[in-house]
């Protein structure tokens, strides 16, 4: 690593590289997404509400959600039908997808510091790559982005967190990953991380319920916790 490591002194750790989620941490898709992935659902058979999306399914990656509602109809989805998903959420972004307000400011100062940082998304890479290019944050990041598809179980699991720290070359235990879905906080603690916890569409109440180590709403609080 070069440069400092900033100083985590809410927490009393001094990470050695920050993993970022994508949606609602990087980029302000959880709204959009989860709008479409109700009304998508719903069109399949499956009566689902906003409230149910982000409840169910905010924070997996689409194979698994799939899974988990076909379970719930007892038969296989359409075979486009994540396709169709896809489609409609990325005409979505291209028109209306921002970046969380202050992470660009966030990632310019781990940048001007020389800490190593990530992405770890339950999005496939073309998912991941189509956000990061529309909000333009994908140059902080370079090749350093990690879909669930390169491991076996996405999240909750602790394998993408782990892959993550492995090619960074840092051990989890000095990583600060932050996340805003209950199955990203699960499995970053299951990881080994540190775990801020961003309170959007799901309350602070879950976030801790779920092991987050603090949980903030804005992301100038996490400048604060990691003592920028």
């Amino acid at each position: 690593m070069t440069g400092a490591a900033p100083d985590l002194r809410v927490t009393g750790v001094s990470p050695e590289a920050v993993v970022f989620d994508c949606d609602g941490v990087l980029v302000d898709s959880e709204p959009l997404s989860n709008a479409i992935f109700a009304q998508v659902i719903t069109e399949e058979g499956l009566l689902t509400t906003f409230e149910d999306s982000v409840r169910l399914y905010l924070g997996r990656s689409n194979a698994e959600s799939a899974a988990q509602i076909e379970a719930a109809l007892g038969r296989p989805l359409r075979t486009d039908l994540i396709g169709e998903y896809e489609r409609r959420a990325a005409a979505a972004f291209c028109k209306e997808l921002t970046a969380v307000p202050g992470v660009r400011e966030l990632l310019d100062e781990l940048a001007a510091a020389g800490t190593p940082r990530c992405v770890a998304s339950s999005g496939t890479p073309e998912e991941i790559a189509l956000r990061l290019e529309i909000t333009r944050l994908g140059h902080y990041f370079g090749d350093h982005v990690y879909s669930a598809s390169m491991v076996p179980r996405g999240k909750p699991e602790p394998e993408l967190f782990l892959h993550a720290a492995a090619q960074l070359g840092v051990d989890p235990a000095q990583c600060v990953l932050i996340e805003d879905s209950r199955y990203g906080v699960r499995g970053g603690k299951a990881a080994g991380m540190t775990v801020i916890g961003m309170a959007a569409l799901v309350s602070a109440e879950d976030l801790r319920a779920a092991g987050a180590d603090h949980v903030v709403d804005e992301m100038p609080q996490v400048r604060k916790l990691l003592g920028l």
